[in-house]
């Protein structure tokens, strides 16, 4: 079967998450591995632009945030630590729609992995438009962390094995934006693009 390895740095760290596009399992030490990826360091500065959050005030109202993801940036001297997941051709489209605005790039060269393994390595680095989408709003005041991903990613490093968690967060830079318990709202396409 051809494919790709598909390194990911943030809630593909979770094999339960990652599984859940492609609909089916993957299996530790087999199809899932954890891999270390050079010459990228992990940033908050992903701006969903095909969802908003949205959170009860103590007053009663109801407040918008702009939802902010897991990105990365090329740093030469950054390291980051996730894992890489084998993807079918077939699943691939399933993939790149969840990782919309998000660039497929090939690191194959950049990428040590626990146990050897054939085959290309891609991973996902946000294109220009979302981390645009979250300066503005991040300079606005209106961009957050959603809690339930903060904690998946978190917990998802936990499980990857021992240091992982303690690497994830000491190479991690913490978000200049406060971390929210939201729910989740679909935005019509006519908006996804449109900045204030």
């Amino acid at each position: 079967m051809s494919g790709v390895w598909v390194f990911g740095y943030g809630s593909l760290v979770s094999p339960e998450s990652f599984g859940h596009t492609l609909g089916r399992a993957f299996h530790r030490g087999v199809d899932f591995h954890p891999a270390v990826l050079r010459g990228y360091g992990r940033r908050w500065n992903y701006g969903v632009m095909s969802l908003v959050g949205r959170a009860d005030e103590h007053d009663g109202s109801t407040r918008e945030w702009t939802i902010v993801a897991l990105g990365i940036a090329a740093a030469d001297d950054e390291m980051t630590n996730g894992v890489i997941g084998w993807v079918g051709d077939d699943e691939l489209p399933s993939l790149d729609a969840r990782e919309r605005n998000y660039d497929r790039v090939d690191v194959t060269d950049l990428t040590d992995v626990a146990r050897p393994v054939e085959g290309r390595i891609v991973t996902y680095v946000p294109q220009r438009a979302p981390i645009e989408h979250y300066e503005a709003a991040r300079d606005r005041g209106e961009a957050a962390v959603e809690r339930r991903y903060w904690d998946l990613v978190d917990g998802a490093f936990a499980e990857l094995g021992d240091g992982e968690q303690e690497r994830y967060r000491r190479t991690t830079p913490p978000p200049d934006i406060p971390i929210v318990a939201m729910r989740r709202d679909s935005v019509p396409l006519r908006h996804r693009l449109r900045e204030p």
